[in-house]
């Protein structure tokens, strides 16, 4: 056979380095020095990922952690070049629910605990410009629009009490609601929801052409509230809280 040309090399390391118990390195590389490579992959990868998920990680242990982070260095393949989206990807990787953790002690909050850890990060890092939030005295009369720093969450979970000396085994009857919305101050705020509250954010975005007085009038058909103005006047102040956090704007 003749000497590995550089794209065989490459190939022969890249496997070592994901997955070093099933792939030796390269057979012309001193073991010692792929060994020092193989072991600064991991702990950057591990170090990168753990300041994003710091209350997942203190769930699990470090043990449980290590095993997590190589099942994902060895099994998924992420698209993007970026160290900064790596979290991400690690997020899409826990809910694709790969056969490897199908198994595993892993608790069963976990992926969305890490997507609401991510949340965080996501939204202080994001480029999307503040809301201009324009007169509240036309909050009934134009459409509304929800700021792109402003994230309206459901989980199964309740995931913002998660944490080493709250571990939930069996889902809750309600599903937890939450707002995160990027402040002023670059501070990530998260708040809980009532369920009318959440669903007027969710129909504002699904229908970005209707009036705010149109969505109170339609979120009060769906909760069975037609004609009932103290429903209308509760909607109309949580509008105008909502302006006011830079959450609403009219459009």
């Amino acid at each position: 056979m003749g000497k590995p040309n550089l794209l065989q090399q490459q190939s022969t390391m890249g496997l070592y380095l994901r997955d070093p118990e099933q792939h030796a390195p390269p057979t012309e590389m001193d073991p010692v020095r792929a060994q020092v490579y193989r072991d600064l992959v991991f702990a950057n990868l591990s170090s990168l990922l753990s300041g994003t998920f710091p209350v997942l990680l203190k769930i699990l242990g470090d043990e449980r952690w290590r095993s997590l982070v190589r099942i994902f260095l060895r099994d998924y393949r992420a698209r993007t070049p970026k160290f900064g989206e790596i979290a991400q990807e690690f997020v899409g990787f826990l809910a694709a629910g790969p056969q490897a953790l199908s198994d595993g002690p892993w608790p069963p909050f976990m992926v969305e605990l890490a997507h609401y850890e991510w949340v965080e990060m996501a939204l202080q890092q994001s480029d999307a410009e503040p809301l201009v939030a324009g007169d509240a005295a036309l909050l009934l009369e134009r459409p509304l629009q929800v700021s792109a720093l402003a994230w309206p969450l459901a989980y199964a979970w309740p995931v913002q009490r998660v944490g080493p000396d709250h571990q939930p085994d069996a889902l809750p009857d309600q599903p937890t609601l939450l707002l995160v919305r990027r402040a002023e101050d670059w501070s990530v705020r998260f708040s809980e929801l009532s369920p009318l509250a959440w669903r007027l954010l969710q129909r504002i975005e699904e229908f970005p052409e209707v009036t705010g007085r149109e969505q109170l009038q339609g979120l009060a058909v769906e909760a069975g509230q037609v004609g009932s103005s103290a429903f209308f006047e509760g909607g109309l102040r949580l509008l105008r809280q909502m302006h006011g956090d830079g959450v609403v704007g009219v459009v």
